[in-house]
């Protein structure tokens, strides 16, 4: 099977998509092992050499910093780290998601500035291609000095600790170490404060989450122009050169894709009896193109922090320094996840309102979207559940990045809430995919009653697609697997 190289290059969008699509196995370059091995050796002789405390190497931690350590317990110190920090809570982590942890993890020490031994990151490189997935849970990061109790679970296994999923089901750690042969890994000076420290819980569900943003801005666009030609709505909002005089990138990308969306649809060149249409569909370009926007923002923020060190102290062996700073804070992440979560809720939100005006009764359609009206309730009721859902979407927007509180006996009196920020977006990105197949479920029932004209061509056949999974509604009849279908229809694109 083919295996990717972690190394020194930056590590894309495109390669984390790749890996995990086609389930590669990962491996370390010459380089990347040469510079954890340098990064270590320089470690070890400096603990030889230089005899003042050095934070978290013979040192206690957080408000323990002056505590000072002797070396014949600077293993078990690590080890200890590592135990107590993992004090996690809530529901696991999706698997997948623990899959993007190690990655970046692994990704993360590569550069050697971390002091760890090769064999550490060669063993969460094992964990990775045999898909032994420590068992991680939501709830414990500050998101302030890393992510340390989501970390410590995921590390817990190299020491022969924890809780693994494997093909399924959840084992104890040294179960299936034992499996494989692999014997715990002997913690080092620095190693568990180096596993421990870092954004890899944060940056794991922003990248996630924003790998969706990108589809769903798409789904968005696509299900938006389907809803404007049931609702016959008009083309002039999506005219060149109303975006060409307020050109912001995200607002030319949505009007250019809805143009070609829709190019040749019969519905959107007849005569209309409307001069204008509401909000909702004629600020598409403006809103779902704010919301592109603000994608391409976070997608800045996060390629940088996953080709990013992020543990402390980190070790500069060329310059001889060992430096302790914050590069564990999750503040960068903090506020691009509020944004993105923000942006994401909006397409939601005005999703919602064209899903509304679609069961209005207005425009020639049949109330609520179904034949005799009274007996029926038609497509009614899935408003109400699209409407819930925007609503706990606007509630899961409160921003975490503004929240604080001090831990650690004062030490670390700011952190980020990073990590809440990231979880929250996650429930806000799976609410949105259940929002959009609510309209377009709404939409192409309401395109039945537009018959015998056609929208384009791409519309007809992706309409065409769907009707495989979810059919015309013509009478009532139990709703719900239709809106699953639908859903699972637009996830599986």
């Amino acid at each position: 099977m083919a295996a990717f190289k972690i190394s020194a290059e930056e590590l894309t969008f495109s390669d984390v998509e790749e890996i995990l699509q086609s389930n590669l196995k990962l491996s370390l370059s010459e380089e990347a092992r040469a510079n954890i091995s340098k990064g270590r050796k320089y470690l070890d002789r400096k603990l030889k050499e230089f005899r003042e405390p050095i934070y978290g190497i013979n040192t206690g931690f957080g408000a323990l910093y002056n505590k000072s350590i002797s070396e014949n317990e600077l293993g078990k110190l690590q080890r200890n780290l590592v135990m107590s920090h993992a004090c996690g809570t809530g529901e696991y982590v999706p698997e997948d998601l623990v899959k993007i942890m190690l990655l970046l993890k692994i990704q993360g020490l590569s550069y050697g500035n971390s002091g760890v031994q090769v064999q550490t990151v060669e063993r969460l490189v094992d964990f990775f291609n045999e898909g032994v997935l420590p068992v991680v849970y939501q709830q414990g990061s500050l998101g302030a000095s890393g992510d340390l109790a989501p970390l410590a679970h995921l590390c817990l296994p190299l020491i022969g600790e924890g809780e693994v999923w494997y093909q399924g089901e959840i084992h104890p750690a040294k179960n299936i170490l034992k499996k494989f042969n692999w014997k715990p890994i002997e913690l080092q000076s620095k190693e568990g404060l180096a596993l421990l420290n870092g954004t890899q819980f944060m940056s794991a569900y922003s990248l996630y989450c924003l790998l969706q943003a990108y589809s769903l801005a798409s789904l968005a666009d696509f299900v938006a122009a389907i809803s404007l030609d049931g609702f016959d709505g008009r083309p002039e909002p999506f005219d060149k050169l109303i975006h060409k005089i307020r050109p912001h990138k995200g607002q030319i990308e949505v009007s250019e894709n809805m143009r070609s969306i829709l190019k040749g649809s019969q519905m959107l060149k007849r005569r209309k009896e409307h001069v204008q249409d509401p909000y909702s569909f004629r600020c598409i370009p403006q809103v779902h193109g704010a919301t592109r926007d603000a994608i391409n923002y976070a997608a800045q923020v996060v390629l940088t922090e996953i080709n990013s060190v992020t543990d402390n102290p980190t070790i500069f062996p060329d310059e001889d320094k060992i430096i302790s700073a914050g590069n564990f804070h999750g503040q960068p992440l903090a506020l691009a996840a509020d944004f993105l979560a923000i942006a994401l809720a909006e397409l939601g939100n005005i999703s919602e309102r064209r899903t509304y005006l679609l069961i209005s009764g207005q425009r020639g359609l049949p109330p609520f979207l179904v034949a005799n009206p009274g007996l029926n309730s038609g497509f009614m009721i899935p408003q109400y559940t699209a409407a819930s859902i925007v609503s706990q979407n606007k509630q899961l927007c409160t921003p975490a990045s503004v929240d604080s509180i001090v831990s650690s006996n004062g030490q670390e009196d700011h952190v980020s809430m990073g990590a809440n920020a990231v979880t929250k977006l996650y429930r806000v990105v799976q609410n949105l995919y259940t929002i959009l197949s609510i309209e377009l479920m709404t939409a192409c029932q309401a395109m039945e009653f537009r018959r015998p004209l056609q929208s384009s061509t791409m519309v007809e056949e992706f309409i065409a697609a769907y009707r495989k999974k979810v059919r015309f509604l013509d009478e009532d009849q139990v709703i719900y697997p239709m809106i699953k279908a639908s859903e699972e229809f637009l996830r599986n694109l």
